[in-house]
C-alpha cells in the first residue's frame, strides 16, 4: 500500500486530489497558501480536508519508519522468516505491527525466561500439541538441578504457554475487540484522601462506573484528572468469563491429560499479562480519542474567539477595573499606541467617584476617545456602572471585552518588549484596550491555553494540543490579513511561510527603512527568499499601496493576469477594481494558465469586486442586566441577556454580567434534540436564557435557552 492508497481509506476526496495536495506539501507549501491559491490542483478542497490529507502522510511515515525499525531489529536476532516479514510489511496498523513485534521486543526477564533457562520448553510444546496422555510422567524426563519435582516443572511449561497466549495474535485481537466494546471504567474514592478540601469537585466519581466506549470526553478526563490527584482509583475491566472463552476457543482443541494445564495457563496469561496490557492500552486508546475530541472543541472555541468582531482603528480607553487597587486606565490611539496612563479610585475603600469622573471625561476629550472598553474581571458590573453616569460631552461607546489571558501577556517577554518602561498593570490594561480594536492582533500574543475557552486543555497530550492550536491561530490569521505595516512581531510569525525569525527581520526592516509600500519590497527582508515570498506575500496588506492589489488578496503571481483583464477592457486596473459591472463581463476560461485554473480566476474575480474586505463582522455594544451584579441578584425563573462565553461538548457556559458563568445543557440549548452544540451557537453569540438553578455554596448556576 502506498501512501496516496493509505491516505484515501480515511479521506473522501479522489487520488489525484490526494496526489496533488501531498506533493504541495512535499514542496513546502503551507495549507493556507494551498487552499486558497491552488485550488485547480487540489480539486478546491477546504483547509479542513488538506490538513486530514497532512496528517494521513505523516501517520503512514510513522507507520513506515516503525515498519522498518521492527523489521531491521528482528533481523538482528535472526528470527525474521520470509512468511514474518511479508505479514509486517503488508500491515499498516501500528497496534498489528507490535503485536507482530511482541515476541521479539527486549524485555525484562520474565517468568517464563526462566523456564527456557532450565530446559522445559520442550515440555510447554508437547502440552501445547495436546497429544499425550500421563504428562506427569513426560514431566519427570525434565528434571534437573533447578527443577526438582513434577509440579515444577509442569508450573515453568505453564508459564511459557502462558506468555505464547499473550503473544498470540488472534487472542489479543479478540481481547481487544471485547474490551472495546464491553469493557466498563469504574473509580473508586481513596479513602485516606475523601475529606480533603479539593476532594469535593471529584465527587461524582467516587463510587462511579459506566460502560468505557460510551464515556463522554470531559467526564474521562475529570475521572482521570481525579486519579492523577490521587483521590480515586480508576479499573478498566470486562467479564473475566467471557475473556477466558475467547482463550479456551483459541488454545484448547481436544480434551486429554493437557487440558487442566492449558486452563490453568490461560487463566493465568490472562490475568497476569493480557488484562493488564489490554486494559491500559484500551484506556490509551479512549484518552486519545477524548483528547482529540476535547482539543478539537478548544480549536474551535479559540478560532470563533480569534475572529470575534474588532472594533476597528478607534481611539480607545481601555480599563482594568478594580476595587482597592483601584482602576488601571490607558488611552490608546487608532493603532493601538499607548498615549497615556493613570490609575482612578471610584470604588471602595477610597469611594473617590468624583475626582475620578472629571478625570475620565478630561481623558476622553483629550485625547478624542471614541469607545471604552472595561475587562471583565472583579468589579467590572461596578466600573460599568460607573462609567455610563458619566455625560459626556460626545456619544462614547461602552464595551465589556474578557480580558483572560491579559495578565499572563502583561508579564509575558513580548509585553516586556513592547513596554519596557511600564509594569504588568499597565501592559493588561493596553491589552483589554486592543482586543476590542483587533481581537485577532492581540491574542495571538497570548498562549492559547491561557485564554480560557479550552475543555481539560491541561489534561490533553500538549504537543497534540499545540500543533491543533497553532494551525488554527495560523488559518485565523490567513483568512483575515495583516497589514504589514502596523502587525506585531508575533502576528506576522503565523502569517503563511513567514514563522517567527522572518517576523522579526520583517520587524527590523519596518523600523530601519520605514513602511513598506508594495510587496516586492518584502525580497529586500534579509532571508525572505522565494519560496517564503510566494506562500505569504497573498496574505498581508499594503494600505495605501503604488498597486492598489498590493492591500487585496490576488497573489502577486496572477497580476499580469488582472493586467491583462484590465486591459481587454480597455480600462485601467484602479478602475477595474470594485468595478461589478466590467468585472461580471470577465470570462474565467479567458485568462487561466498552468497554476491558475477556474476555481483560482473565480477567487480573483470576488476579490476585484469587493479588495481586502475583512471577513469579520463590526463589533456591537451588548447590555447586560443592570439589576444582576452578583450571584445573589440571581433568581429562579430570571429570563436575562448574556454573552456565550465557552463552548464545551456538553453546553455552553454563558456571562450574565457577574463573576459567575452559568451553564446551559446541551439538552436545554432548544426544544428537541441536539447533537453539536456548535450549531446552535457560537462564541460571543448574544443569548437571552432562562435561569433554571442557583447553587451560591457551589457558585454554579444552571440556564435554559428554551425560554
Amino acid at each position: 500500500m502506498n501512501n496516496i492508497q493509505f491516505i484515501s481509506k480515511s479521506v473522501a476526496t479522489s487520488a489525484t486530489n490526494i496526489q496533488n495536495t501531498v506533493q504541495l506539501l512535499q514542496e513546502d507549501c503551507t495549507i493556507p497558501f494551498i487552499s486558497r491559491y491552488r485550488k485547480d490542483q487540489t480539486g478546491n478542497l477546504d483547509e479542513v480536508v488538506i490538513e486530514q490529507i497532512a496528517k494521513g502522510q505523516k501517520e503512514y511515515e510513522v507507520i513506515v519508519k516503525r515498519k522498518d525499525a521492527i523489521l531491521k531489529s528482528i533481523e538482528e536476532q535472526q528470527a525474521l522468516t520470509p512468511e514474518l516479514a511479508k505479514k509486517i510489511q503488508e500491515s499498516f496498523d501500528l497496534q498489528e505491527l507490535e503485536d507482530f513485534y511482541l515476541p521479539y521486543k527486549k524485555k525484562k526477564k520474565t517468568k517464563a525466561d526462566v523456564a527456557r533457562e532450565n530446559g522445559l520448553e520442550p515440555l510447554a510444546k508437547i502440552i501445547m500439541a495436546q497429544n499425550n496422555d500421563d504428562i506427569d510422567f513426560l514431566a519427570s524426563k525434565y528434571l534437573n538441578d533447578k527443577v526438582s519435582n513434577e509440579d515444577e516443572a509442569l508450573q515453568g511449561a505453564r508459564d511459557i504457554i502462558a506468555e505464547w497466549i499473550n503473544e498470540n495474535l488472534y487472542v489479543r485481537k479478540g481481547i481487544r475487540r471485547l474490551f472495546q466494546r464491553k469493557a466498563t471504567i469504574t473509580t473508586k474514592v481513596t479513602k485516606s484522601k475523601k475529606d480533603e478540601e479539593n476532594a469535593q469537585k471529584f465527587v461524582n466519581y467516587f463510587d462511579w462506573s459506566e460502560v468505557l466506549h460510551k464515556t463522554p470526553a470531559h467526564r474521562l478526563l475529570a475521572m482521570l484528572r481525579a486519579e492523577n490527584e490521587g483521590f480515586v482509583k480508576i479499573k478498566i475491566e470486562i467479564e473475566t468469563e467471557e475473556a477466558l472463552e475467547i482463550l479456551q476457543d483459541a488454545i484448547i482443541k481436544r480434551n486429554n491429560d493437557t487440558t487442566p494445564h492449558l486452563q490453568l495457563a490461560l487463566e493465568d496469561s490472562y490475568k497476569r499479562l493480557l488484562a493488564p496490557a489490554i486494559s491500559n492500552e484500551t484506556l490509551q486508546e479512549a484518552k486519545a480519542k477524548a483528547d482529540a475530541n476535547s482539543i478539537q472543541v478548544f480549536a474551535n472555541n479559540l478560532s470563533q474567539l480569534l475572529l470575534a468582531p474588532p472594533l476597528g482603528e478607534k481611539r480607545i480607553l481601555a480599563i482594568d477595573p478594580g476595587f482597592r487597587s483601584g482602576c488601571k486606565i490607558v488611552c490608546l490611539d487608532e493603532k493601538g499606541d499607548l498615549l497615556y496612563n493613570e490609575t482612578i479610585y471610584p470604588h471602595a475603600p477610597q469611594h473617590q467617584d468624583g475626582i475620578a469622573m472629571k478625570k475620565i471625561r478630561s481623558m476622553v476629550n483629550a485625547y478624542k476617545i471614541e469607545a471604552i472598553s472595561i475587562g471583565n474581571g472583579t468589579a467590572s458590573r461596578e466600573t460599568e456602572f460607573f462609567i455610563k453616569k458619566i455625560a459626556f460631552d460626545k456619544p462614547v461607546q461602552v464595551f465589556v471585552v474578557s480580558e483572560a489571558g491579559a495578565s499572563v501577556y502583561s508579564a509575558s517577554k513580548i509585553a516586556r518588549e513592547e513596554f519596557p518602561k511600564y509594569d504588568v498593570t499597565v501592559r493588561g490594561s493596553v491589552s483589554i484596550g486592543r482586543r476590542l480594536s483587533d481581537p485577532l492582533a492581540e491574542l495571538v500574543k497570548i498562549d492559547p491555553k491561557a485564554i480560557g475557552v479550552g475543555q481539560y486543555q491541561h489534561d490533553v497530550d500538549q504537543t497534540k494540543l499545540k500543533e491543533e492550536l497553532d494551525t488554527t491561530v495560523m488559518r485565523c490569521v490567513n483568512s483575515v490579513g495583516i497589514n504589514i505595516n502596523t502587525a506585531s512581531k508575533s502576528l506576522l510569525s503565523y502569517v503563511s511561510g513567514i514563522g517567527e525569525k522572518l517576523a522579526e527581520n520583517i520587524v527590523s526592516y519596518r523600523q530601519e527603512n520605514g513602511p513598506f509600500d508594495d510587496r516586492k519590497q518584502l525580497k529586500k527582508v534579509p532571508r525572505l527568499g522565494e519560496k517564503a515570498y510566494q506562500q505569504g506575500a497573498a496574505f498581508i496588506r499594503i494600505a495605501n499601496a503604488k498597486n492598489p492589489l498590493d492591500n487585496s488578496a490576488v497573489h502577486p503571481e496572477a497580476y499580469p493576469i488582472v493586467e491583462k483583464m484590465a486591459k481587454d477592457l480597455k480600462i485601467s486596473m484602479h478602475e477595474l477594481i470594485g468595478n461589478k459591472t466590467k468585472i461580471s463581463q470577465i470570462i474565467p476560461d479567458n485568462y487561466t494558465t498552468k497554476e491558475i485554473g477556474v476555481l483560482g480566476l473565480k477567487d480573483i474575480l470576488k476579490e476585484l469586486e469587493k479588495p481586502g474586505l475583512d471577513p469579520r463582522k463590526s463589533a456591537k455594544v451588548f447590555e447586560f442586566d443592570p439589576n444582576v451584579k452578583t450571584i445573589k441578584d440571581v433568581r429562579i425563573g430570571m429570563i436575562v441577556p448574556g454573552i456565550v462565553n465557552n463552548i464545551t461538548n456538553f453546553g455552553c457556559f454563558v456571562d450574565i454580567g457577574i463573576k459567575e458563568s452559568g451553564l446551559v445543557h446541551i439538552s436545554q440549548l432548544k426544544a428537541g434534540f441536539v447533537s453539536d452544540v456548535n450549531e446552535v451557537v457560537k462564541l460571543h453569540q448574544h443569548v437571552e436564557v432562562k435561569v433554571t438553578d442557583v447553587d451560591e455554596e457551589r457558585k454554579r448556576i444552571q440556564l435554559s435557552m428554551i425560554v
